[in-house]
């Protein structure tokens, strides 16, 4: 009976050599194409982390973080009065003084007050800042509702220039459904003036009243 070919040792040595780079080639490929897919992924993430993360605090006063409210409280003021206290802060770099015209008012929970700080730019130059802010109990940022602040525009002060700002707010009503505040005082909105290095240039705008307006 004849006997079928057979292939040597050395030959299917020789062939398994061949197919095997081939081989590792495409799947160092592959490996290459999902680690550079995950990096993408995670860069992408990093950008959208922000804000993402600053969405997340004005929406439930996560960290402190006050909310911003168009009008007064449909419900009105109520008879439960709380202490606000106001702190101001100054960031290394930046060359102004700033500080409340009060230090802590005593107000109805849903009563809308306006309420002052000035700042002094004390440098002989132009300089520009803008404020973070946020108020303690840190819970009770979901509570704290501000109509206007001075703290949602970068602010650019000429050499020497002093600036009264408002701030108007309001304490939600609803803070008082929130058993856990039962025993809350005091408030403190606190804010803090940061540098900006390359300010945004804008024409002054004419006419501007700067005359004080009274509570809304």
């Amino acid at each position: 009976m004849d006997r079928e070919p057979t292939i040597s040792r050395d030959q299917s040595r020789t062939a398994k050599q061949g197919r095997g780079p081939s081989k590792g080639l495409g799947r160092d490929v592959l490996v290459a194409s999902i680690c550079g897919g995950v990096v993408a992924l995670m860069v992408g993430a990093s950008y959208a982390a922000v804000p993402f993360y600053n969405w997340f605090c004005r929406a439930t006063g996560f960290n402190g973080t006050t909310q911003v409210a168009t009008s007064a409280p449909a419900t009105g003021p109520i008879a439960r009065k709380i202490a606000v206290r106001f702190d101001s802060n100054v960031a290394p770099g930046l060359p102004w003084k700033f500080e409340p015209e009060q230090s802590e008012i005593e107000v109805n929970i849903g009563q809308v007050v306006t309420v002052f700080y000035t700042v002094t730019n004390q440098a002989a130059r132009t300089t520009a800042g803008q404020a973070a802010y946020n108020v303690a109990p840190l819970t009770v940022g979901s509570y704290f509702q501000k109509i206007n602040c001075f703290c949602f525009t970068e602010q650019t002060m000429a050499p020497g220039e002093k600036r009264e700002m408002p701030v108007v707010f309001y304490v939600d009503p609803s803070i008082a459904d929130d058993h856990e505040n039962d025993g809350l005082n005091t408030i403190t909105l606190s804010y803090t003036f940061y540098p900006v290095r390359d300010p945004v240039v804008k024409p002054l705008a004419s006419g501007e009243d700067d005359k004080r307006k009274g509570n809304l």
